[in-house]
């Protein structure tokens, strides 16, 4: 862990904080995202974080938000005037690549920018970069045969998480105040955990998914949510509501009415403690880590419930039916670039190191040929799903939240997740549920790796999420910046 006298104070300000700095004009948007570019040089030969820069038309969108100081009062100015971010490489970025990691759409350059990216830019942000991601977005590790292999910060060994784990790593490294990620299975809230940031999966439907590749399909466009990691919590609610919103392309995307986190008063919280799942053990440092919030939130007069429930057993098969159920173009498609691939023949190509995906992709393609699941077996546990989702509803209730592990364990190494592929179903499930879901970090463990917690409520009660981050924020201190050789001069 680093001394914080030791970082460059910029490299720990939130957004929104730098912000408003910059309109105040205590420093310009130029030192800021100048700042930046330095730590992800640093950093970025270790951690593979930030895949295509775009620092020269950063420096000259920072120069210009500079220029605007002159002639506009700080009122006029939008929100995170002069800001510098990072975007997940599946998000169109106008000039940058656009390949999800697909090595046949390599040469593929964004024409235009994502809805969610245009809504940042018009906010004010200056996009550094794009970040490495899983291929096709399909697992939770960030490595592909266009970028390579992302690491995590705290432990070069371990993964970063995916697939927004490069977001997740640039911003645990320090190189970015804030990046878009997108999440259908955690892959928000793992590269959050993972890194030791704040990640918020917004309520299914909340913000438009337009502009990203591979886009989900049906009612999979509720399951796949866009969505703010950061380093301080004071930026999720001001990063939702920028993002937020219909655009008129989206067919699943709806209007929300935000509410105010400030407004939110814990002792009149309902709040669930759920410490696993009943089937895949969380180990004991996560689970004091959710104790000890619970214990602070019960503190403050919130009434903490200790509850078993049965539905979360089946969460990865729940997850699995729902999404396919909804879905209707098949992976092997996706990884074919719009022809089948042969999944056999590529997983011994694999053997032989020539195929051009990476194992869980093609495994993925396996599994999808010869399904395990009849129809009738589908229904049933879209049917159980269901019945989580209102059983859920009623529990967690208007006014409450639920504590829960976002993963059996910190940071896992290099290709664990492989063996066994099921613990990503504590994040899965909430996704199916279409619930607002906050990534909390809770300091490090005796092995200096992130320790954290998922803040989930029901659909549209995103700032009762945020609101609980912003005081475990306070209460246990938030992100832990990594080793002194990441911010060291």
């Amino acid at each position: 862990m680093v001394e914080r006298q030791d970082i460059n104070p910029l490299l720990l300000l939130s957004g929104a904080r730098l912000a408003e700095m910059i309109r105040k004009q205590e420093l310009t948007s130029f030192a800021v995202v100048e700042a930046h570019i330095n730590q992800i040089q640093r950093i970025n030969p270790t951690i593979n974080a930030v895949v295509k820069t775009r620092f020269e038309q950063a420096r000259e969108e920072a120069r210009r938000a500079d220029e605007q100081m002159k002639s506009l009062p700080p009122e006029q100015l939008p929100p995170y005037h002069g800001v510098p971010c990072t975007i997940k490489e599946s998000f169109a970025l106008t000039g940058m690549p656009n390949s999800s990691g697909l090595l046949a759409r390599k040469r593929v350059i964004a024409e235009e920018d994502a809805t969610a990216v245009a809504r940042l830019r018009k906010a004010g942000a200056v996009p550094l970069g794009v970040t490495n991601l899983s291929e096709l977005t399909m697992w939770i590790e960030s490595y592909n045969p266009v970028y390579g292999r992302s690491n995590n910060p705290y432990d070069l060994r371990r993964s970063p998480g995916g697939s927004s784990g490069g977001e997740g790593a640039v911003i645990g490294a320090g190189g970015s105040p804030f990046g878009l990620g997108a999440d259908t299975a955690g892959s928000i809230r793992l590269p959050a955990f993972f890194n030791g940031v704040f990640g918020h999966k917004p309520s299914g439907g909340m913000v438009p998914n337009t502009g990203q590749y591979p886009l989900a399909e049906n009612e999979a466009l509720r399951y796949l949510t866009p969505g703010p990691l950061c380093r301080q919590a004071e930026d999720l609610m001001p990063l939702l509501r920028i993002l937020a919103g219909p655009d008129g392309k989206d067919q699943m995307c709806r209007e929300f009415e935000l509410g105010e986190p400030s407004e939110v008063r814990l002792g009149e919280l309902r709040v669930l403690d759920v410490e696993d799942n009943g089937v895949i053990k969380v180990s004991r440092g996560l689970r004091q880590a959710q104790q000890r919030c619970g214990q602070f939130l019960a503190n403050q007069g919130a009434k903490v419930k200790k509850v078993r429930i049965e539905g979360l057993k089946r969460s990865f098969d729940i997850w699995s039916a729902m999404l396919s159920v909804a879905s209707e173009t098949s992976f092997s498609t996706l990884l074919g670039d719009g022809k089948p691939i042969n999944a056999s023949r590529e997983l011994l190509k694999w053997v032989f190191r020539a195929s051009d995906h990476t194992l869980p992709s093609i495994v993925i393609a396996l599994v999808e040929r010869f399904p395990k699941l009849t129809p009738s077996r589908t229904r049933r546990l879209v049917e159980m799903g269901r019945a989580l989702r209102q059983e859920l509803i009623e529990l967690i209730g208007a006014r409450g939240i639920m504590l829960y592990p976002p993963y059996p364990t910190p940071a896992p190494l290099h290709h664990k997740p492989k063996f066994p592929p099921f613990n990503l179903a504590y994040a899965a499930i909430l996704n199916v549920m279409e619930f607002p879901v906050t990534q909390v970090p809770l300091g490090l463990n005796e092995k200096g790796l992130p320790l954290g917690v998922q803040v989930a409520g029901i659909t549209g009660n995103d700032h009762l999420t945020i609101a609980v981050a912003l005081e475990l924020e306070k209460a246990f201190g938030g992100w832990t910046p990594p080793g002194i050789a990441y911010f060291a001069d």
